[in-house]
Formats: C-alpha cells, structure tokens, sequence
C-alpha cells in the first residue's frame, strides 16, 4: 500500500504426513521487535511452532515486518533514503499486517485464518483489528504470546533507561527517530556467530547479548541456538518502533505515535494520540503471559481482558521463571506453548 516490499515464507506441507495434495488451514506466525521468521524455526523440527504447525496438518506461513532483513526493500527508496525509515509498528500493524494476510488467504482460497503473533508480532494483531476491525472476520484464531500492549509496569532495562530522554515528544526523541536502530550487517553477524559458538572465544560478551535481550532469567533458554540466532538477529528495526513503545510505558496508554502536541493536530486533528479501541476487537482471541517477563509485564497484561469481548483463553505459565523469549526459545516450549496453541486452533477446526 505504501510501497514496502515483504517476503513472507511458507510450509505448505509436512513431509511426515504427505498431505501436499490436501486443502488444509492457515496459520500466520508473526515475529516480535529485532526479529524476523527465523526464529519460528531455529529450535528444529521437534520443538520450533512453524515445524509443530505443520506436522500438525496446518499450511504455515511466517511473515516479516518492513525493516527487517527479509522486508528490507521498498518499490521506489532505497533503505539509505532518510524516508524509509520513518515508520513504527503502528503501520507494520495498519498496513504490513492487513496486506500480508490479504495475499495469504488469496493464495490459499481460505476465507479466515489462525493468527500467532511474539511480542510485537502481538502487537500488532491488537493494532490490526482495532483501526481496521474488518479485518476481524478474516482471523478464525487469535494466539498472542507475551504481547506487549500496556507497558506502564515494565521494568526492561533499555525502556527504563531511554523513558526520560524519548518518552515524550522533544530534543531526544527528534535526534534519534526515522532511522535504522541496530541495522542487520553480515559481517558483524558472521563475527559475533564465531564469537558465539560452541568453543566461543567471548563467552561473558555473548551472555551480555543475550542477557540485553532476554531479560534477567534465561535458564529456560536453549543456549545452544545462540550462534544460529546471531545469524540473523538482531534482525534491524526502526528507531521509531523502540521509541513508540518506550512513548507506551510513559503515558501507561495503548495509542498510536506521539508526534507533539503541533504536528498530532495535524495527523490526529486533536492534541494527544488516539488510543486504539481494542473494544472492537471481535476476533477469538487467546493470550499467554509469564510471570518473569520484563517486556510483557503481568500487572501489564492483567489490564488486556477487559478491553476484549471475545476472550477465550487467558493463559499464564505457570513456570514462575517463564521470561519474554521462552515463548519461542525456551527447552520447554512445546509442552508449554505450542502444544496448546495449536489444540486450540484444532479445536476450533473440529467445531466449525
């Protein structure tokens, strides 16, 4: 719609099973902030979601948000214009998210899909269905992992830190915005995947990455898919997407960016940014939480069910160590996770 171009990537059958032939429901996996699809399958056949999804009978689809290494083009800029940049996850959800899911059924011929969204893959599910609520007839399933939504409660340390500088529209926010935070570059992947092996030469550098990303407590963690991770991870993202969520945990509201009282009048004809309605979210929709995660704070998300009419699931993990990344990198992430994630789409698919 506005000229980004995103490559989404596909299972369209599971080998174990032979159903190439068969007509069989979507799923839609979307990523959270720096990551892109790889991390839907980083954990091998056995344990990664997309695997899991497919072995299951599902026709699985990852999508990439603009900005990151897979959706890094644009049909007229380059990603060295100072235009390209100038987005936050406000339009990945009012616009990457509506157009991805829009090819996806067209391909299939599906009418509806599940969606499976980590983090800011969360995000912008809630973003998708409140300012474009036509979009609620098009997702049989909602599973939101660790959204992060209402921050107002989160103690991860890059958002406490930058609160006072970028938290509110001004000097620090106008320097840092419209532009790559963290850009994926191959050499810098390819020396920080030797640094971080097997035999790593740096091993307290590699645990500060992690520790950077993960938050405090990562004995869920398959440790072992570090250096695949530093392959491709951080996969780049906009500095206005850190600062729109760092906005978020100043102002404790779910709203669009904040731009300044002056240039807000011009975009919203009102002062202040307007809060999504998350009452017009009509789609089944399932949430899980764990109680140590820095990002997707529980006081945070106790706040979510009663914006949201259609409910059905409000899970929490009842490991009390369960972390922000565990949702997708932890040893236990079947069991946990994708298991119930996924009975609960067959579930749905036996009843309707």
């Amino acid at each position: 719609m506005d000229g980004y171009i995103l490559n989404l990537f596909r299972i369209p059958y599971s080998p174990r099973l032979g159903n190439q032939r068969e007509q069989k429901p979507v799923v839609f996996i979307q990523h959270g902030l720096f990551g892109c699809s790889d991390c839907f399958l980083l954990n091998g056949p056995e344990n990664a979601i997309a695997y899991n999804f497919a072995d299951a009978g599902f026709d699985v689809w990852l999508g990439n948000a603009r900005g990151n290494i897979y959706s890094r083009k644009h049909a007229t800029m380059t990603a060295g214009h100072p235009k390209f940049w100038k987005f936050s996850w406000h339009e990945i959800g009012a616009i990457d998210m509506p157009e991805s899911i829009d090819y996806v059924l067209e391909q299939t011929g599906e009418p509806a899909l599940h969606y499976v969204g980590h983090s800011q893959g969360g995000t912008v599910y809630f973003v998708m269905l409140s300012s474009r609520p036509e979009y609620n007839a098009k997702i049989k399933t909602g599973h939101c992992l660790a959204p992060a939504v209402f921050m107002g409660n989160v103690t991860e340390g890059i958002v406490t830190t930058l609160a006072p500088y970028v938290g509110t529209p001004g000097a620090g926010a106008n320097l840092l915005s419209d532009q790559p935070f963290v850009p994926y570059n191959p050499y810098v992947q390819r020396l920080l995947d030797t640094a971080c092996g097997g035999q790593s030469t740096f091993p307290k550098y590699c645990q500060t990455l992690f520790l950077m990303w993960a938050g405090k407590e990562q004995s869920n963690l398959n440790a072992t898919l570090l250096p695949q991770l530093a392959e491709t991870h951080p996969a780049g993202i906009s500095t206005n997407q850190g600062i729109h969520y760092i906005q978020l945990k100043v102002s404790n509201k779910f709203r669009q960016y904040d731009f300044g009282a002056k240039k807000n009048k011009q975009q919203y004809r009102q002062a202040e940014p307007p809060e999504y309605p998350l009452e017009k979210i009509t789609a089944e929709t399932y949430l899980y939480y764990g109680l140590n995660d820095d990002s997707a704070n529980p006081m945070d998300m106790q706040r979510l069910p009663s914006y949201l009419p259609n409910l059905r699931v409000f899970h929490e993990v009842p490991n009390p160590t369960w972390g922000h990344l565990d949702f997708i990198f932890a040893k236990q992430v079947k069991e946990e996770i994708n298991d119930p994630v996924i009975q609960y789409c067959r579930d749905y698919e036996e009843l309707n």
